[in-house]
């Protein structure tokens, strides 16, 4: 009997395990810069974009950016660039939400090869680039 009820008890704690595992989803957003350029090409991502545990997906063309929001346990940013290349849309790189607000803060009125071709306002320190004025 003493058996039984260890074993019984066992089974619950592994049970209760699992299903806060499941419960547990972490609901993240990466975003991808790419060589987006028109409205066009932001409306066949909106219409045709795919990927697991994918919940949205926006585009911003003035900043190539599409932001991704996904369920990281059943995806990785990196599992969601084929869905990039079957749309013939080009990954530059990517990148958290945080590291994006970021990157939009860092400002200039030139084309720099950090920013994958686009264009910002002035507004920062240019110690550490590799770009003249």
């Amino acid at each position: 009997m003493k058996k039984i009820i260890i074993l019984a008890v066992a089974l619950f704690a592994v049970a209760g395990t699992a299903v806060a595992q499941k419960a547990a989803k972490q609901i993240v957003t990466t975003v991808f810069i790419t060589d987006l350029d028109c409205e066009g090409c932001a409306k066949k991502i909106y219409d045709n974009f795919y990927g697991k545990g994918v919940r949205s997906v926006k585009c911003d063309v003035a900043t190539k950016s599409v932001a991704v929001t996904y369920d990281a346990a059943k995806n990785t940013p990196e599992g969601l660039i084929p869905s990039f290349k079957d749309l013939k849309v080009k990954v530059v790189k990517y990148m958290t939400e945080e590291e994006f607000a970021k990157h939009k803060e860092h400002k200039h009125d030139h084309n720099c090869t950090d920013c994958s071709g686009h264009n910002h306002s002035h507004g920062h320190s240019h110690a550490g680039h590799n770009h003249k004025h």
